[in-house]
């Protein structure tokens, strides 16, 4: 059985987290097919869109504690890290989507908050509850505490307590939240959307956002005139403002 299911359909990549017993905690051989998987998905052109999400009742409660327990470089026994994925996760200038479905806890937040948007179903929890283990958290300081104001991201670390779906939302952690048994439904009208935009642009605007976090705004201003006028030249930029005088829906490629 694989740890991480692996599915490509219409130029969408669908990640699935598959240790559904374990509550898809994320163990050495489950974070080095994640690090293959999104690297396939970044370096095939064919595909647009990912969505990431869990089997069973949790997105991923992070850590397999078991693993960890007696062995504090278990997780380390590979070449590739947990802050090598997330890195990595968030320079894909591809839109990906993390639904979630449950238990995002820890790690599993980290994957979540490495992706572009976040629905929620409403019986998904949220929390980074190291300090209750007496470990550290990467995703926690680094990137919880980039999303919420830091007093809230440090009141989360500090007490561990569960962050609900709704409050998730208040927060802004996620996108939307919606009845357990629509998110599939959900994520799909998200997906078809974006499938009916050229991707190029998508996939311009995310790398100017990311690039930009720490720039000057005269940098970011220039970086994102650089790229624009790259995708003036694509196939799909001609084919949009042709449709546009033509009153017809475009149809992209993504060149």
């Amino acid at each position: 059985m694989a740890v991480v299911e692996y599915e490509t359909k219409d130029r969408v990549a669908y990640i699935t987290l598959n240790r559904p017993d374990k509550l898809n905690a994320i163990d050495v051989e489950m974070r080095d097919e994640l690090w293959r998987i999104m690297h396939d998905f970044n370096d095939t052109p064919g595909l647009w869109i990912a969505v990431i999400t869990g089997r069973g009742r949790a997105f991923s409660v992070g850590h397999d504690l078991v693993s960890m327990a007696g062995r504090g470089d278990d997780l380390y026994s590979s070449e590739i890290s947990t802050e090598d994925l997330y890195v990595y996760q968030t320079q894909i200038f591809k839109p990906i989507i993390a639904a979630v479905n449950g238990f995002c806890l820890a790690q599993g937040g980290g994957i979540a908050l490495a992706s572009d948007i976040r629905i929620a179903s409403d019986r998904a929890q949220f929390g980074w509850p190291q300090a209750k283990r007496g470990i550290g958290s990467v995703s926690g300081p680094c990137m919880l505490a980039q999303r919420i104001p830091l007093n809230l991201a440090l009141e989360s670390l500090f007490t561990g307590d569960m962050i609900s779906a709704q409050r998730a939302l208040e927060l802004g952690l996620v996108n939307s939240v919606v009845p357990h048994d629509q998110l599939s439904s959900a994520v799909d009208d998200l997906v078809q959307k974006l499938l009916r935009n050229a991707p190029l642009p998508m996939r311009a605007m995310k790398e100017v956002a990311i690039r930009g976090f720490g720039m000057r705004l005269e940098d970011r201003v220039r970086l994102a005139g650089i790229v624009n006028r790259r995708l003036q030249r694509t196939e799909d930029a001609q084919e949009g403002l042709k449709a546009f005088e033509e009153k017809r829906t475009p149809v992209f490629h993504g060149r």
